[in-house]
């Protein structure tokens, strides 16, 4: 559990902060407009009216006592910008901010941002992948080439175990999970027989993922 500061409550921000409500952390949530705070405030445990682009309202909020905070101002870039660099002058731990465009990207890590997301790119991205094949069902991207892709068994594994396959010496992956309807088994033995309507976690290079999943 984290305590998170989440300014600017639009269509992203509203959503991340129902999720990250569900994961049990603590939420202050931050905008100008009152309308856009009320239908969150059974999600977090304080809600405030202000303009964050006010050195005083920031401090007002004690900015520096939040393990996350999060600018999720997509629409006016130069209020990101302000204050994602505000934070950081008034001690933020870590300051994550959205951002539409590569150059803002940019801009905002050098003005103090820990990290940036684009919501709307990666959501294209993971949507492209799974349109383009029937079987991914949804990646993460990791560190030098590699991911984590969830798809579902080829046909010829069907009734077969791992070691049946001989799954990691043929393809130079392994499965980390199997999810079965509500049911989730982690690191499967090698004597686990696939199912036709399961997924499985898969991770690997992304060059011998491609070649599973048809790309």
């Amino acid at each position: 559990m984290k305590s998170i500061l989440m300014i600017g409550m639009g269509r992203f921000g509203s959503h991340l902060c129902m999720n990250l409500s569900k994961l049990d952390n603590e939420i202050m949530i931050v905008d100008e407009c009152e309308e856009k705070l009320e239908d969150l405030l059974p999600y977090v445990t304080s809600a405030k009216i202000g303009d964050c682009t006010n050195i005083k309202v920031l401090e007002s909020l004690g900015v520096s006592n939040f393990d996350l905070c999060i600018v999720c101002i997509g629409n006016n870039f130069q209020s990101s910008l302000e204050i994602t660099s505000l934070l950081k002058d008034l001690g933020a731990k870590y300051v994550v901010s959205k951002a539409n465009r590569d150059i803002h990207a940019k801009f905002l890590l050098r003005n103090g941002a820990d990290e940036v997301i684009f919501p709307d790119r990666d959501i294209a991205e993971k949507l492209a992948v799974s349109l383009s094949a029937d079987q991914v069902f949804d990646y993460i991207n990791l560190a030098d080439g590699y991911s984590i892709y969830e798809i579902s068994p080829l046909p010829e594994w069907i009734g077969k175990s791992i070691l049946d396959v001989n799954f990691r010496a043929r393809y130079h992956l392994s499965i980390i999970g199997v999810k079965y309807g509500e049911h989730t088994q982690i690191l499967p033995n090698a004597d686990y027989v696939f199912k036709k309507d399961e997924h499985l976690m898969v991770i690997g290079h992304q060059k011998d993922l491609d070649k599973v999943i048809g790309k």
